[in-house]
C-alpha cells in the first residue's frame, strides 16, 4: 500500500520526493519531536507515485504538458483560461483502482469507527517548502471534511490545485519545471480550533530578520482566516533567551480586530464544509489566547527550529475541546533567513506629507505611484508596472500581477498572511489591515507607501521624495570610543539592532507613552471619575488589558523590554519621562490634570515632576514597569536615566524615591545616570555625581540654556549650534569631572548626529560613548575612522 499511501509516523524529511515538503515535515515532527513536547495531529499522505499514476490515465499528462508549453504566463487572461481547463480535466479523471482502494482502507483506519470524524485535506508539493522558495498558499486546503466521499473529492481538488493560476505563475518565476513537480494530499485529523483559536508563528521577526524572538499571530476559529489575510489577528513577540531562562518572555502584544472567524458549516453542502461568521465585540476586545499559551507556542516553535536548524514558518491550532495546542504545519522561512546580514539597506523619506491611511507595514521599503483600486481578480490586468495596488484583501492568486506593483495596500490581513509572505519574497512594500484604504484612496491618485517608519505603515498623499542607502559592513574600522544609538521607537528596535552599535544611549520613555499608550497616566489612575466622553475613549484604548493602570504599566513594559531584548546584552539607557506640561496635555485626558504654563520648556518637567506630590503616583507607575523588566523578566541591561535635574537637592530626592520604588543604585547591577543638560549640571558636576553613576549629556537643552535661546524659535534658529565655545567649555567640564570620578560619561543629544566634527571633538576629549540617531551611525562612524587615520 505504501506505493499509494504512507502514514505520517512512517515519514521524515528524507521523504520530500515521495510526499512533498509539508507532509514530510509533519512526519518528521511526529517521529522525532513528540517526546520533546511538540504535538502534531496524526494522519496519512498520498504519494507522488500515486499522483503520477493518476496523471498517466487517459493521456492526462500529455494534455497538461502541451497546454503549459504553449502558455504565455504574462497574459493574465490566457493563464486563467488554461489553468481552468487543466483543473477541469483533473476533476473529471477517475482515480486508479489501486489508489482508490488504498485511500478507502487508510481513511477507515484513521476513523477507527468514528464515522463523523472531521479531517483536513492539505496539499504538499514535492518542490514546496524548500529553503529557497516557500510556495506559500499555492495549493488548496480543505477543512472539516467528513466521510470518504468528501475526502475523495477533496483529494481530487488538491491535485487540481497544482495548476491554480498562482501556482503555475509562481513555478515559472522561480524556475521550477512543471513536469518535475508532483503533489501529495495529506489527510490529517482536524483540531477543533473553530471553538478556540489558531494562527501562524515565525521563529524570527518577519520584518527585520531578528533571530531572538518568536513572532506569533492568533485569531478565533480555524486558521485559514489568518493564512488568507481575511482577518487582522492578535500579534505577540516572545524573547527566546528570556523564555529559556524560565522568566516572563512576552515582549509585545498588539490587539487585532479579529472581526470574523471561520467555523464548521452548520449545514454542510457539496463542497461547503466551513463558513465565516462575525465575532462579537466583547471577544474582539480581548486577546484570543493567554500569555501562557503564547509562551507554550513559542516553546514548541523553538524546539522545531532547533530540530530543523533554521528559522521556521509554523501553523498552529488550539483545540476547543481538550484545550491543547497543536502544530499542523511547519516549513522553512524563506525570505529574511536568506537576507545578507552584511548589506544594510535603508529607505529614507526626504520629505513628509499628509497621511491618508495607516496599517501594518510589511518590509522596510518605500514605493510610490498612482493608485489602482482592484475589487476582483478579474480586474488584475488593469494594474500596470509602477502602480500602487489597493484592494480589500490580496491572496496568492494575485501573485502574477503583484510583481508589477510598486506597493500593495489592503483593507484586511496581518503580517503572516500569504499575501504578506509573497510581498516579502517579491521585495515589494505592503501595508495590510488598513481597514478602509479602498474607501479613502481614489483611483489614479498619486501616493507614497512607506514601510520605513516602524510597525505602522503609512500612505502619504503625493509622490514624496525618498532615497535608498546601502552600506556594506564587512569589517567596521576601529574608533576609540563606543557609538550607541538614540532609539525611542520600539517598532524599529529589531531593525536598528543590526547596525554596528554598543547599545542604546537614549531610549525616551515619552515616545513609548505617546505612541503606545496615548493616555495621561492620571486619567488611568482616576479612570472611574473621568467625564463620560473621555472615559469611553480610554475604554476603547485599553481593550485587552485587565485594568487602566495595568494597561499603562504593561505597555511601558512592552516598549522597554522590546528595546532591551533587541540590544541585549548591551546597555539600554532608558530615560524617565520628560514631557513638558503642554505635551502631557495633548494626551487623552491630559487637559484635566496639567497646568497652563507660559514657558513649558522651563516649567514642570523632569525631576521636579517625579518628586512632586501631584505627579508622584504617575512616576511610581514608571518605576513599576522598569522594575518588572529588570527583576521579573531579567533584562538587567536596562539602566535608568533621570532628566532635567535642577539642583543637587533634587538629585538626592529623586535617587531616594527610585530606591523606595525598588530601583536602588547598585542593586542587581543597576546604574542610575543623570542627564547633564543644564549649565548648573556641568558647573557643579562633582556634586551631582555624588548621587549618580555618571552623566549623559543632553546637548540640545544645554545649548539652549547656555546661549539663552528658544530652540523652537525660527527667528533665532541660526544661533543654535552645539559647537559654540561656551557650550564646549561646559561639555569639557562635565567630561573631565566624570573621568576624574571614574564614572560613565556619554552624550545623547542631537549635536553629534548633525555635526560629525563635534563627534570628533568629543572623541578627542575622551568621552566614553556618543549616542547617535540610527540614520547617522554609519556615516559618522566612517567619518571618525577617517579622521583618526588622518
Amino acid at each position: 500500500m505504501e506505493d499509494y499511501i504512507i502514514w505520517f509516523d512512517h515519514l521524515g524529511m528524507s521523504d520530500v520526493d515521495r510526499v512533498g515538503g509539508k507532509n514530510a515535515s509533519l512526519g518528521e515532527m511526529i517521529s522525532n519531536l513528540a517526546n520533546a513536547g511538540v504535538t502534531v495531529p496524526g494522519g496519512f499522505a498520498t504519494t507522488a507515485h500515486a499522483y503520477r499514476e493518476f496523471l498517466a490515465k487517459d493521456g492526462l499528462k500529455e494534455r497538461i504538458d502541451n497546454a503549459l508549453d504553449a502558455l504565455d504566463i504574462n497574459d493574465v487572461n490566457e493563464l486563467a483560461r488554461v489553468g481552468a481547463q487543466i483543473r477541469e480535466w483533473i476533476i473529471e479523471t477517475p482515480f486508479p483502482d489501486a489508489l482508490e482502494k488504498a485511500l478507502e482502507a487508510s481513511f477507515a483506519a484513521l476513523q477507527d469507527g468514528n464515522e463523523h470524524m472531521a479531517v483536513a485535506v492539505r496539499s504538499s508539493a514535492t518542490a514546496e517548502d524548500l529553503p529557497d522558495a516557500s510556495f506559500a498558499g499555492q495549493q488548496e486546503t480543505f477543512l472539516n471534511v467528513v466521510g470518504l466521499q468528501q475526502v475523495r473529492t477533496s483529494v481530487k481538488e488538491v491535485f487540481a490545485s497544482l495548476f491554480n493560476d498562482r501556482a503555475i505563475s509562481y513555478r515559472v518565476h522561480h524556475g521550477f519545471d512543471h513536469k518535475l513537480v508532483a503533489l501529495s494530499a495529506g489527510i490529517q485529523k482536524m483540531v477543533r480550533s473553530e471553538t478556540a483559536a489558531s494562527g501562524v508563528m515565525f521563529t524570527l521577526d518577519t520584518e527585520s530578520g531578528f533571530r531572538d524572538v518568536v513572532f506569533v499571530t492568533a485569531s478565533y476559529g480555524l486558521g485559514e482566516t489568518v493564512v488568507q489575510g481575511a482577518v487582522n489577528p492578535d500579534e505577540f513577540y516572545v524573547h527566546k533567551p528570556t523564555l529559556e531562562a524560565g522568566r516572563p518572555a512576552v515582549l509585545r502584544r498588539n490587539l487585532g480586530s479579529k472581526a470574523i472567524k471561520m467555523v464548521y458549516h452548520t449545514n454542510p453542502g457539496e463542497g461547503e464544509f466551513v463558513e465565516t461568521v462575525k465575532v462579537g465585540q466583547e471577544e474582539r476586545n480581548r486577546f484570543c489566547i493567554t500569555d501562557a499559551e503564547v509562551e507554550d507556542l513559542a516553546r514548541q516553535a523553538m524546539i522545531i527550529e532547533k530540530h530543523y536548524q533554521r528559522p521556521m514558518d509554523i501553523e498552529w491550532a488550539k483545540d476547543g475541546d481538550d484545550g491543547k495546542i497543536y502544530i499542523v504545519q511547519a516549513r522553512p522561512e524563506t525570505v529574511k533567513s536568506r537576507a545578507s546580514a552584511n548589506v544594510m539597506e535603508r529607505y529614507l523619506l526626504n520629505e513628509t506629507g499628509k497621511i491618508l491611511v495607516e496599517g501594518r507595514s510589511i518590509g522596510h521599503k518605500i514605493g510610490s505611484g498612482p493608485v489602482k483600486i482592484i475589487t476582483s481578480i478579474k480586474e488584475m490586468d488593469r494594474v500596470q508596472a509602477g502602480d500602487v495596488l489597493v484592494t480589500d484583501m490580496t491572496d496568492p492568486d494575485w501573485e502574477p500581477v503583484m510583481k508589477r506593483a510598486s506597493a500593495i495596500v489592503t483593507d484586511r490581513g496581518g503580517r503572516t498572511c500569504h499575501a504578506a509572505i509573497i510581498a516579502r519574497e517579491l521585495g515589494i512594500p505592503a501595508v495590510v489591515g488598513c481597514g478602509d484604504a479602498t474607501e479613502l484612496l481614489s483611483d489614479g491618485q498619486e501616493v507614497t507607501v512607506s514601510c520605513a517608519e516602524g510597525d505602522t505603515g503609512l500612505i502619504y498623499e503625493g509622490a514624496l521624495d525618498f532615497e535608498l542607502r546601502e552600506n556594506t559592513v564587512d569589517s567596521m574600522p576601529n574608533i576609540p570610543f563606543k557609538i550607541m544609538m538614540n532609539v525611542g521607537n520600539p517598532d524599529r528596535a529589531f531593525d536598528f539592532q543590526s547596525l554596528p552599535n554598543e547599545g542604546v544611549g537614549l531610549a525616551r520613555l515619552e515616545f513609548i507613552i505617546n505612541r503606545m499608550i496615548g493616555v495621561h497616566p492620571k486619567a488611568l489612575l482616576n479612570f472611574d471619575g473621568l467625564p463620560r466622553d473621555i472615559k469611553q475613549t480610554v475604554e476603547k484604548r485599553i481593550s485587552g488589558y485587565s485594568s487602566p493602570v495595568d494597561f499603562y504599566v504593561d505597555k511601558l513594559v512592552e516598549g522597554i523590554s522590546t528595546l532591551a531584548a533587541a540590544f541585549a546584552p548591551k546597555k539600554v539607557i532608558v530615560r524617565l519621562s520628560d514631557f513638558k506640561s503642554n505635551e502631557y496635555a495633548n494626551l487623552i485626558g491630559g487637559t484635566l490634570y496639567e497646568p497652563d504654563e507660559e514657558n513649558p520648556m522651563l516649567g514642570f518637567r523632569g525631576a521636579s515632576r517625579y518628586i512632586s506630590e501631584t505627579f508622584r503616583d504617575c512616576f511610581e507607575l514608571e518605576c513599576r514597569a522598569l522594575k518588572k523588566v529588570r527583576n521579573e523578566m531579567g533584562l538587567t541591561n536596562v539602566e535608568v536615566m533621570v532628566p532635567f535635574v535642577r539642583t543637587v537637592g533634587e538629585a538626592e530626592q529623586v535617587v531616594s524615591l527610585l530606591a523606595e520604588n525598588g530601583l536602588k543604585r547598585g542593586e542587581n547591577g543597576l546604574r542610575v545616570i543623570m542627564m547633564c543638560e543644564l549649565p548648573a549640571n556641568a558647573i557643579l558636576a562633582d556634586q551631582f555625581l555624588e548621587h549618580f553613576d555618571g552623566f549623559s549629556i543632553g546637548s540640545n537643552d544645554l545649548t539652549q540654556l547656555t546661549l539663552g535661546l528658544d530652540r523652537d524659535s525660527g527667528i533665532i534658529a541660526h544661533l543654535f549650534d552645539e559647537r559654540n565655545e561656551a557650550v564646549k567649555v561646559l561639555l569639557s567640564n562635565a567630561i573631565q569631572a566624570c573621568k576624574k570620578a571614574g564614572k560613565y560619561i556619554g552624550i545623547c543629544g542631537q549635536g553629534p548626529s548633525d555635526h560629525p566634527d563635534l563627534a570628533k571633538w568629543l572623541m578627542d576629549q575622551g568621552i566614553d560613548t556618543v549616542s547617535l540617531n540610527p540614520d547617522s551611525v554609519l556615516d559618522t562612524w566612517f567619518f571618525l575612522a577617517d579622521e583618526k587615520i588622518d
